[in-house]
């Protein structure tokens, strides 16, 4: 599968284990590339429906001067949506537990943003998928808070982890999106890949 990319050198944009287990579910060869210090910044004023999208793509166009002729980079952000709050990655312990204090009983949005870039041609999209949480106690969040490791999670959790097994009770979407990667899309796409 996917023979239309035997002439490229993937390479994925990613410090996420997650990730590069989930890109490796896929069957392609692929490197892991990570340049230290890119920007996950974004416009104040930016849809937070678009956020993740924007920083996959900001983070894509670091790697432009550095790319060789056949380099394709994919590069993804996954952002945690609740309400109008864009959740990334805590801070701190309290900052987790006020993550998940604030995804408690509610159903909210997990967007990830994808870009996938050679030197002539990109391409980018997002993918969201709604997960609804039933309501946690306290003794929940401080527990898996203090046991895992929500520090490196957009919204402070993995839904891979106890939290996860424990606390969703609904979704409607990609399961793998909420992961880190919508590796069904990114399939779908690297299918009719084609140089523009």
């Amino acid at each position: 599968m996917l023979d239309n990319l035997s002439k490229y050198h993937i390479i994925l944009a990613s410090q996420s284990p997650r990730r590069r287990e989930l890109l490796a579910g896929l069957g392609i060869p692929f490197e892991v590339r990570v340049l230290p210090d890119v920007s996950e910044s974004y416009p104040a004023d930016l849809p937070v429906s678009q956020t993740a999208e924007y920083i996959a793509t900001e983070k894509a166009e670091a790697y432009r001067t550095l790319m060789a002729d056949n380099d394709l980079v994919i590069t993804a952000d996954t952002v945690v949506i609740c309400g109008q709050e864009v959740l990334g990655k805590p801070h701190d312990a309290a900052d987790a537990c006020r993550m998940l204090r604030l995804l408690s009983g509610r159903t909210h949005q997990v967007i990830t943003g994808v870009c996938m870039m050679t030197r002539n041609h990109t391409t980018h999209f997002s993918v969201c998928t709604d997960v609804t949480f039933k309501v946690l106690d306290d003794d929940e969040i401080c527990y898996y808070v203090e046991n895992y490791r929500p520090m490196d999670k957009a919204g402070a959790y993995g839904i891979q982890e106890w939290i996860g097994y424990i606390g969703v009770t609904g979704l409607k979407g990609s399961y793998f999106n909420v992961m880190g990667l919508p590796v069904q899309r990114i399939y779908e796409e690297l299918k009719r890949w084609h140089e523009a």
